[in-house]
């Protein structure tokens, strides 16, 4: 497959939120294109975007939000969903955009939810998005050790968010590739996109692990919103061969959006983002994107 490019974000900048905590964020294309709020996957930084060309093609804002503990956000020890939902609505209101469409990027997805559930977002794409894998309809088709972190998180929330506290980028950087089919590994594996990756990767972790440990408990327990109350338009999408971030693809989470769009991709993997772009792009702002 061509190579995926991956371009550095046009402004980066951090917003001071009303208790003080600083929310990094990054931008690419137009300033006053249509805004497009980017959850990113784990661990991965402001820096890591998608779509190089489609984006300023299309007219799209898009705009990369470090998640508090991640990248240059302050920390948020306890913090919850609706928490980061509150944060996005901020930095709607001080970056002037409106109420944009969001992107749920792997462990990025839950976070997305959160804000299409607390009204922050006019429509939503998740895009090859962990799934609520603690759901009971998944705990037969888990693998053991998915198994044991999942009643690990829900048992002993501490001693999870501690042992997840425990990684680094390289250990990360090796969970991803060794979790990833071949046509995945073709995507992260290029020494342009390795490159953009790695660093959003070591940008993540740079205040340490408890951003990410935290992300992940919240991620792999019972999620608390309620995504049959989602009143926004939502595509559900993945790829094909992406064995690592639903079960089932997100076919049980798509009936649980009212009016949920669920897309698999044949031949593609967890990739997705990068390689589809256009096509999640496209239908996004066809959806009802950037409600200013």
């Amino acid at each position: 497959m061509a190579a995926v490019h991956v371009d550095d974000p046009g402004r980066v900048g951090a917003c001071r939120l009303s208790d003080g905590r600083l929310l990094g964020w990054a931008e690419w294309g137009p300033a006053d294109g249509v805004p497009v709020v980017l959850c990113p996957g784990a661990v991965t930084s402001r820096w890591l975007g998608f779509g190089a060309g489609v984006v300023p093609a299309l007219g799209v804002r898009l705009v990369s939000v470090d998640r508090p503990g991640l990248g240059v956000s302050s920390p948020e020890p306890g913090r919850g969903f609706s928490d980061f939902a509150g944060d996005v609505g901020q930095l709607c209101v001080l970056r002037g955009l409106g109420r944009p469409a969001v992107v749920g990027n792997s462990q990025g997805a839950p976070f997305a939810l959160a804000c299409a559930e607390a009204g922050v977002a006019s429509a939503l794409a998740v895009v090859s998005g962990a799934d609520e894998v603690a759901a009971p309809e998944f705990a037969a088709v888990l693998p053991a050790d998915l198994r044991g972190l999942v009643e690990r998180a829900a048992d002993d929330p501490a001693g999870a968010e501690a042992f997840f506290a425990g990684f680094r980028a390289e250990a990360m950087w090796r969970m991803v590739m060794g979790g990833s089919p071949a046509c995945d590994r073709a995507v992260y594996q290029d020494d342009g996109f390795a490159a953009a990756y790695r660093r959003a990767l070591d940008e993540g972790f740079v205040q340490g692990a408890a951003g990410y440990a935290r992300d992940t408990v919240l991620a792999m327990r019972r999620w608390p919103f309620a995504l049959d109350e989602i009143a926004v338009p939502v595509d559900i999408w993945y790829g094909e061969e992406d064995s690592s971030h639903s079960p089932d693809h997100g076919a049980w989470l798509a009936t649980r959006v009212p009016g949920a769009r669920h897309h698999v991709v044949p031949g593609a993997g967890g990739s997705l983002l990068w390689t589809h772009a256009e096509a999640i792009l496209t239908a996004l702002l066809e959806r009802g994107a950037g409600d200013t």
